[in-house]
């Protein structure tokens, strides 16, 4: 699979390498603002006892949101990883199932697609 076929310009190949470097620099980010957050008891009040069940059942649910964001903040990561390592070995924008060339439009909302929109439905 050549990059040619992409129809990338190496100007628009320079952008979405930008692009994924800023998303990815922002993911890590959050990454590790949650991780250090999740250190913290909010569900405790301040004499470390347990607070009532509404207490320690809105704790819950922010634990639960949280980590649910963080997986989806890792996994964003790895597809990121993934569209890095395609644009070092110059198949990024070329489907992994198909080898046709990805839109410059889909890459444009979603910079680490990895695949066409047929192969992806």
């Amino acid at each position: 699979m050549e990059n040619a076929s992409t129809a990338l310009t190496p100007e628009q190949l320079r952008e979405f390498a930008a692009r994924l470097d800023a998303r990815e620099a922002q993911l890590g980010a959050e990454v590790r603002a949650s991780h250090d957050e999740t250190g913290a008891e909010p569900g405790r009040s301040t004499g470390g006892m347990p607070g009532d069940l509404a207490d320690q059942g809105e704790a819950l649910a922010r634990e639960v949101v949280r980590d649910a964001e963080m997986e989806r903040d890792l996994a964003e990561l790895r597809q990121i990883a993934g569209a890095k390592e395609r644009l070092r070995l110059g198949g990024y924008g070329q489907c992994v199932d198909c080898g046709a060339a990805i839109p410059a439009a889909r890459l444009e909302v979603l910079p680490y697609s990895e695949r066409c929109v047929p192969c992806q439905e």
